[in-house]
């Protein structure tokens, strides 16, 4: 376990410990309205409302040229407890084309004025094309453990960790690996008002490729991601969330950068 998850473990711990010691003090004074979306490169622990769908788009430019656009449809099964989201992902790392489709379960395990917890498990068909690198070309496997804690009336926090498991995934070549990727991150969002908010964002993930009778290729990433959001509210429940970052890697990722664009499209379909 590399240094940069075991402290993002303690981070989570010790939050948790601060947590169920103020979960007493807890009052009126943070159930307020505010933005509870999805920050850009990290989970939020929050599931959909009740009758509540969101649409979200996501598009990441970098500076080599190669780019990711990725849409995700979240859906209350039928209320915040279990949520399904499929997330569809076209990509061009010197092909274009469609990538690996996930089909996500998430359960509120937590959902409290200040504190959620929300665990997600993750199909990943192989719908892109691992001849052409787009695809792994078997089914893969994730879990991911996204936090969020409500710091102050000002700070909102959120916490990831998880890994994605792929076995006997394909190379271009028609060679097989079985590929682990564990990744973590968190991210600070302040809470300018209840409609604009600054992001700062970390994260980064630690992949293993084993391959027979080769020797274990591991790699690291590591981005940040500053960037902005805002809420627009309209009478009929519809709440749209553009948003815009800067992807920059540091450490093992240095030298590398990009822009980041979001749009969310939050509604009510059925009264609950």
């Amino acid at each position: 376990m590399t240094r940069n998850i075991r402290y993002l473990l303690l981070s989570i711990f010790l939050a948790i410990c601060y947590m169920n010691s103020s979960f007493s003090q807890t009052g009126n004074k943070f159930d307020f309205e505010r933005i509870e979306d999805n920050s850009f490169l990290i989970e939020e622990a929050y599931n959909q409302d009740p009758g509540v769908i969101q649409h979200i788009s996501s598009f990441q430019y970098m500076k080599d040229h190669t780019w990711l656009y990725t849409f995700t449809d979240e859906w209350p099964v039928p209320g915040r407890k279990h949520q399904l989201s499929t997330t569809i992902p076209v990509l061009n790392n010197g092909e274009a084309g469609f990538g690996d489709i996930a089909l996500n379960y998430r359960y509120q395990a937590i959902y409290m004025t200040r504190f959620a917890f929300s665990p997600r498990f993750s199909l990943i068909f192989p719908t892109g094309s691992w001849e052409k690198g787009l695809g792994s070309g078997v089914v893969g496997y994730q879990l991911s453990l996204p936090f969020s804690y409500l710091l102050s009336t000002k700070i909102a926090t959120h916490y990831n960790i998880g890994v994605t498991f792929t076995p006997d995934a394909k190379k271009a070549d028609g060679s097989k690996f079985d590929q682990t990727i564990y990744n973590y991150g968190f991210s600070m969002i302040l809470l300018l008002n209840k409609n604009f908010n600054f992001m700062f964002e970390a994260a980064g993930n630690r992949t293993f490729i084993n391959a027979a009778s080769t020797k274990t290729i591991i790699t690291n990433s590591l981005f940040i991601n500053p960037g902005i959001r805002y809420a627009i509210n309209f009478k009929s429940g519809l709440q749209i969330v553009p948003g815009i970052a800067v992807p920059i890697g540091i450490g093992s990722s240095n030298g590398s950068s990009g822009i980041y664009a979001y749009l969310s499209f939050e509604h009510p379909l059925w009264k609950p």
